[in-house]
């Protein structure tokens, strides 16, 4: 199994803390050396290890604010 490689390109902020320390992170993360994807998903606090997580294209990110505008009613 190939190992996975990531570069976290830009912190754009954490969305929640775990009492162990491990942060909910909304963040542009480059995988594998390909473009970056907005990701979110939880880090240890050495941004070493991660949970899984769910990675958005820049229209997929879109959409997902349209929706989210719509539910908030903004």
């Amino acid at each position: 199994m190939s190992e996975i490689t990531f570069e976290i390109k830009h912190h754009i902020g954490v969305l929640s803390e775990s009492a162990k320390g491990w942060t909910k992170e909304l963040n542009l993360v480059s995988w594998n050396g390909r473009a970056p994807k907005y990701d979110i998903r939880e880090w240890s606090p050495e941004h070493d290890k991660m949970g899984k997580g769910v990675t958005f294209t820049n229209e997929e990110i879109e959409n997902l604010r349209n929706l989210l505008n719509d539910v908030l009613g903004e």
